[in-house]
């Protein structure tokens, strides 16, 4: 045999015996004495008969071949029917549509309610088989009958002669069902054991059994069993029906479905045991005796004797470890017995000694198979292992796989081949949480619980802060040091996991051929790319509890490689420096598949920016790359690859209700049309093979990520690899390893694929905690106020305080664990480092102007995302105010938001729509507020002008409500949190933005106001379009509510749709706060109304006073639509009522009516003109300004006389929300337009219909238009202006528009 590890030919028959001592002792060749000895103790079988001589003969002479192979006869077992390997039954025993593993036995749901059953049945005997729970939804796992049939609405133990169990809903089925087991969790193994002698079936959970769930099944002539599973969608499991080694075999009697192979089980045993001696006895060839050696130090030291007994028990040992069943059995058993005896993985080098070994003496496609098999093994017996206090079995497992991955040529196999190709490697580095807390040991480990009590009823924390009681004090600090003893063990297994991502990262292995970063980067992108790209394909994607995991440990192994560069090259960044270069996102050297980037998309930006390319960073775009990529050719490319993919799937796998066949049921497969197009559309650069001049330009073509050389990464001598193309704007400073650079950018890919929503996920087990804690102690007070006399209610009382508690224990138990493998203070600076990392990136790349828009959008999405997780989901267990430079981080996020919101180069509409909410969250909590307010006076400034840019062409909601959430606490009654009639509810969420208390912001009000009075454009666009808003957010409201009153009338059962009633909602909050909005203006600015030496403020004000008048009028009328639907109380229509309306146009009214600011005989002037234009609208009612303060009508008063329980609206009940001084501001305001409007009416003369303007009919002529001379008011001619410069009556274009006065001759 010939080695192909160390370069050395071995050849069988190259090695003689001698007698010779001398010659012994000087070539290492034994006498024949000492073979005989070493052989009779190597090839001693289990009774210790066997000579060497036999063991020779025997392995000497297999007729017809060169190994020996041992058959299992097919042989018919009595009460079993079928083929002898039990499979899936692909062919025709499903329903629905399901994918199916290449292997047969792993399936996932793909349609409602998919059934299929196995290929061998049972009739006679006890048996058994195994499931693999990989997710925990909705399943019927059991055994069915050949007559049984399935549908999408009912599957294994919905029909007679079927029986399931089900561990989502934990219950059993056979067409009626009743509770049974335990709920079960992904990574939990179900078995299944069926009594054909007895006529029962029973289930048993992780090897506990669960009882006996049927008696009595139906037995006899033609009654044979399949096992058989129902599943949803999105669901998975894989099967073992006995073609691995059953994980929980000790029920006696019962026999896998599929026999295990006893005769090479035998022999495979046999043949360890000869290895064992050959590792145990050695030569020593000076003496002429055998020696007992030392195992954990063996070494294969080339003695010949010894190499060709190994070669002789290799030749029998190798075939056998290609099968799954075998390598679990006995090469994994052996492996980690090696590892039992405790200390760091490389105290025992045996392992790398028997891999060398295994790569010398067996064929090539025989060590992959065997490697292959054995890391799936370790894989599946990790995953499903359960969980113990000291996690031990985990830990068991990794350790070996540890030991694998330490030898280099297996680990690059390995990565090359299997990790991301075959197995979802990330599995490893996964921590599953307890479901069932008692059987995971923590009960021994937390013995005693706690959770907080400081939630009201409402949801909110309680404002009084009590003291914690000496007992409860002891209570936490118990549970406190139980969750740092399971922190403790948690974080070994976080180490061994780092361990395997430091291997899979070494950059220094390159003996025989590349390192294993390198290989690791291009599958570490392929996955990222599936993920990407595939987010439908439930083969392909991660699951996001996994992500989370992974992205934990590799920042991890990413900082240590980092820190390490740094100490080796002083000049380098440090990790808390870390940042990803702009260069990567234009130079093609790292592919982002198809994502979106900030300018769009890569084709488009490629021809638009190519100048800037060349000019700022010396990029020449390949011609090639420059032609036209059109969406249609995407979708001709999408058809013609669909198409082919179809012509070449069988067609049995397309039938609607087929079973499609998928890779191993761990694996990624490939992605079909997605690689197409990404072969076709990544880019890539061609490396320069000699140094850059400074005006040399770098010309861009495409390659593959499969292409990528170390050098391409890396680079070399006059090659920045991944760096190629600094801008000048870039400091020409050494950051780290380029290879580590890819890593970090992969890292945020990660977390805005999946890791952020999985950690909002998460919180839903503190959220339960509170909601039980509320139930708890609203319970006790029920308790202690119960009358001594009704026994019956403080007995049901006190069963559901137990319940409750019990309830509270074991979710404070489950959350401690949470709280320490997900929201832990580690974990949170990982995801604070992560947030740095991408305000750094957005810095760095803002600064190279136009080429900022390569950016891909997700380094915005996580900056925002992330900085959303420190602040709502790792509180309040951990506190972000305690991270280091936490006040500087907020700074430049807040810089971030408020100059990107509006970034001309951001074309997308959901990032910019993300900047937006970002920002409007951002201003809505002090300490982030007060963030804003330090960021450059420049860029405050900035922000203030885009906001106030005009509403049309632009999403303007988010923009109202950020300039609300600025006023807030300042306006007229406007100091609330909740709305006083919601008080008495339970908000949905108490840490929602618009819950929030008042943090008004006079900084940047101060800023509103100088624009607004210093841009004489700027004021009109912006006002105008608030105003086009309202009326079409109030008219849309009225219109509304007027189809849901009509509805409520109608005689028959009506139900208003719910999305209608949000609709309507919403409309209203939207005129709410325009019309705060609003208030803000004219408190800040009220010259823009009021002076009319501003060419624009007598239409603003005259469109203002309308405005408010309709809503007063809409709202203020007795018994109108609005109190009718507000009287209904629908469940959407919560936020509509009286209120809030009211006191945003009052505040309106007051400030412009109020006499304050500058001099008296300006502020007289400036309030006789606004009441003018009030009392002028034809739409002016002073019982609208009456109503506010509770002074009905005489006839309104007799006409409601009946009702005398009807409480009509007065701003005086709201004396907590609306101040002395504000109330008495609208006393005087509604006496002030009292009076003016009785003077008003003595004075105004009757008007003569032709006098009046044709369009309103509201006001008299006095406005006529150039040259056509048709005449109207100035209100509306001016109105009609802004928009068109046609002529409201002949269409010719209107050049001016000049006073009128009536002649007084006429």
């Amino acid at each position: 045999m010939t080695s192909r590890g160390a370069g050395t030919a071995f050849s069988r028959k190259n090695y003689r015996l001698s007698t010779e001592p001398e010659k012994s002792k000087v070539t290492g060749i034994v006498n024949s004495r000492l073979l005989n000895d070493y052989l009779h103790r190597v090839f001693t079988s289990a009774d210790g008969n066997q000579s060497a001589a036999a063991y020779r003969y025997q392995t000497s002479h297999c007729p017809g071949e060169k190994r020996c192979h041992l058959q299992i006869n097919n042989q018919v077992v009595e009460g079993r029917l079928g083929p002898s390997t039990v499979v899936l039954d692909h062919t025709s025993g499903f329903e629905g549509l399901l994918l199916v593993d290449d292997d047969l036995l792993g399936v996932i749901g793909h349609s409602n309610f998919g059934s299929i059953r196995a290929t061998t049945c049972v009739y006679k005997g006890k048996w058994i088989y195994e499931v693999l729970i990989s997710s925990q939804g909705l399943m019927q796992i059991g055994w069915c009958t050949l007559n049984c049939r399935f549908n999408q609405e009912e599957g294994v133990g919905d029909t007679p002669d079927s029986y399931a169990y089900d561990g989502n809903r934990v219950r059993k089925w056979n067409v009626t069902t009743t509770n049974y087991g335990k709920s079960w969790a992904a990574g939990d193994i179900v078995s299944c054991l069926i009594d054909l002698d007895e006529g029962t079936i029973a289930f048993c959970l992780n090897g506990i059994s669960l009882g006996t769930a049927f008696d009595n099944i139906t037995r006899g002539a033609g009654m044979a069993y399949f096992p058989a599973i129902s599943l949803s969608f999105k669901e998975s499991v894989a099967f073992n029906f006995g073609s691995r080694p059953l994980r929980y075999p000790l029920v006696e009697g019962y026999r896998p479905l599929q026999d295990p192979p006893v005769a090479d089980l035998v022999k495979a045993r046999k043949l360890l045991g000869y290895l064992k001696n050959v590792i145990h006895v050695g030569i020593d060839v000076t003496e002429g005796k055998l020696v007992e050696k030392d195992t954990s130090m063996w070494q294969l030291q080339g003695e010949p004797t010894v190499l060709i007994t190994l070669a002789h028990i290799f030749n029998y040992f190798s075939p056998l470890m290609c099968k799954v069943y075998l390598v679990e059995d006995v090469l994994m058993t052996f492996l980690l017995s090696i590892l039992e005896r405790g200390g760091a993985v490389e105290a025992h080098p045996l392992i790398q000694q028997l891999l060398d070994l295994m790569w010398l003496l067996m064929e090539e496609y025989e060590v992959h198979e065997c490697l292959k098999q054995l890391l799936m093994s370790l894989l599946r017996a990790y995953r499903f292992s359960p969980i113990i206090p000291d996690l031990g079995l985990q830990i068991h497992y990794l350790r070996l796989t540890i030991a694998v991955l330490k030898h280099e040529k297996s680990r690059k196999y390995l990565l090359s081949n299997v990790l991301f190709d075959v197995l979802r490697s990330v599995v490893f580095f996964y921590i599953k949480s307890p479901l069932r807390v008692e059987e995971a040991g923590l009960q021994e480990l937390i013995p005693t619980t706690w959770w907080p009590n400081r939630f009201t009823k409402e949801g909110k924390e309680s404002k009084e802060v009590k003291e914690e009681s000496a007992e409860e004090r002891l209570r936490r600090r118990a549970y406190e040091r139980g969750c740092q003893r399971l922190k403790k063990r948690i974080e070994v297994v976080e180490g061994l996991q780092v361990q395997i991502l430091k291997l899979l990262l070494n950059n220094k292995d390159r003996g025989g051929g590349e390192a294993s970063r390198y290989i690791f980067l291009n599958k570490f992108r392929k996955f990222l790319q599936e993920n990407a790209s595939n987010r439908g394909n439930l083969t392909v994607l991660c699951p996001p509890e996994y992500m989370v995991c992974f992205l934990h440990r590799l920042i991890a192994a990413l900082r240590f490689f980092w820190d390490g560069h740094k100490a080796k090259t002083p000049t380098a960044l440090s990790s808390e420096e870390a940042y990803v270069p702009p260069q990567l996102f234009y130079n093609g050297k790292v592919d982002y598949f198809d994502l979106q980037r900030l300018g769009g998309l890569l084709s488009h930006l490629k021809k638009t920016l190519k100048d800037d390319l060349a000019a700022k960073a010396n990029v020449l775009i390949d011609p090639a790359e420059l032609q036209a990529v059109t969406m249609d050719d995407l979708d001709e490319d999408e058809e013609s690859a669909t198409s082919a993919a179809q012509s070449q799937r069988p067609s049995a796998a397309l039938a609607i209700g087929g079973a499609l066949a998928r890779p191993a049921w761990l694996s990624s497969p490939t992605l079909g049309r997605a690689n197409r197009f990404l072969s076709t559309a990544a880019v890539s650069l061609m490396n320069p093979r000699r140094p850059l001049g400074a005006l040399e330009k770098i010309k861009v073509r495409t390659l593959s990520v499969e292409q990528r050389t170390e050098e391409d990464i890396e680079g070399t001598h006059g090659n920045e690899g991944l760096l190629l193309g600094r801008p000048a704007e870039e400091p020409d400073q050494p950051i780290t390893e380029n290879s580590l650079l890819e890593v970090l950018d992969g890292i945020v890919m990660m977390y805005n694929l999946s890791v952020h929503q999985q950690l909002g996920k998460m919180v839903g087990v503190s959220d339960d905690v509170n909601e039980y804690a509320m139930a708890l102690k609203d319970t006790e007070e029920k308790i202690s106020r119960c009358p001594k006399r009704r026994r019956d209610i403080h007995e049901e009382l006190l069963k559901s305080q137990k319940v409750f508690s019990e309830k509270l224990n074991h979710l404070s138990r489950r959350l401690a664990w949470i709280n320490v493998t997900i929201y832990s203070k580690e974990k949170m600076q990982d995801i604070y480092w992560l947030l740095r990392v991408c305000i750094r990136t957005i810095e760095h790349g803002d600064r190279t102007g136009s080429l900022f828009a390569f950016m891909p959008e997700f380094y915005l999405s996580v900056a925002m995302n992330s900085y959303s997780a420190l602040k709502n989901y790792f509180s309040p267990v951990n506190s972000m105010e305690e991270l280091p430079g936490y006040e500087e981080t907020l700074m430049r996020l807040a810089a971030i938001l408020a100059k990107h919101f509006a970034d001309s180069r951001i074309v997308g509409t959901d990032i910019r729509d993300s900047l937006m909410q970002a920002l409007a969250s951002y201003v809505c909590y002090p300490h982030s507020l007060r963030a804003v307010e330090r960021i450059p006076e420049e860029q405050r400034i900035s922000m203030m002008k885009n906001l106030l840019a005009p509403y049309e062409q632009r999403p303007w909601a988010q923009t109202n409500w950020i300039l609300v959430r600025l006023w807030r606490g300042c306006g007229f009654g406007y100091r609330y949190t909740r709305l006083p009639h919601l008080l008495k509810t339970k908000p949905e969420d108490a840490s929602l933005p618009s819950l929030q208390k008042p943090c008004p912001s006079t900084l940047l009000q101060r800023h509103m106001a100088d624009l607004l009075r210093s841009d004489r454009d700027l004021a009109p666009s912006f006002l105008n379009s608030v105003l086009n808003q309202l009326n079409w957010a109030f008219s849309e409201f009225i219109g509304m509510i007027q189809e849901i009153q009509q509805a409520a009338e109608r005689l028959e059962r009506n139900f208003v749709d719910s999305r209608q009633l949000k609709v309507c909602a919403t409309c209203f909050d939207l005129s709410v706060s325009l019309l705060r909005v609003l208030e803000m203006t004219v408190t800040l600015a009220p010259e823009i109304f009021l002076d009319w030496n501003r060419p624009s403020s007598e239409l603003l004000l005259r469109r203002l006073a309308q405005l408010l008048n309709q809503v007063l009028n809409r709202v203020t009328a007795e018994r109108n639509l609005f109190d009718r639907v507000v009287n209904l109380r629908l469940p959407g229509l919560e936020s509509v009522d009286h209120y809030p309306i009211l006191v945003a146009v009052t505040g309106i009214l007051v400030r412009l009516l109020h006499r304050v600011g500058c001099l008296r005989s300006v502020s007289l002037g400036r309030t006789e003109r606004a009441t003018a234009v009030l009392l002028a609208d034809p739409c002016f009612q002073l019982r609208s300004i009456q109503y506010l303060l509770g002074h009905a009508e005489p006839s309104a008063l007799a006409a409601a006389a009946p009702a005398t329980d009807k409480r009509h609206f007065s701003l005086h009940t709201y004396t907590e929300y609306i101040s002395a001084e504000e109330l008495a501001k609208v006393e005087k305001m509604l006496t002030h337009l009292s009076e003016e409007s009785k003077q008003a009416a003595a004075t105004t003369l009757p008007t003569s219909e032709e006098d009046l303007c044709p369009i309103c009919y509201a006001h008299p002529i006095s406005a006529i238009f150039r040259p056509c001379s048709h005449k109207s008011c100035k209100a509306c001619i001016n109105q009609h202006l802004m928009n068109n410069k046609d002529c409201f009556f002949c269409k010719a274009t209107i050049t001016g528009v000049d006073d009128f006065t009536k002649p007084a001759s006429s």
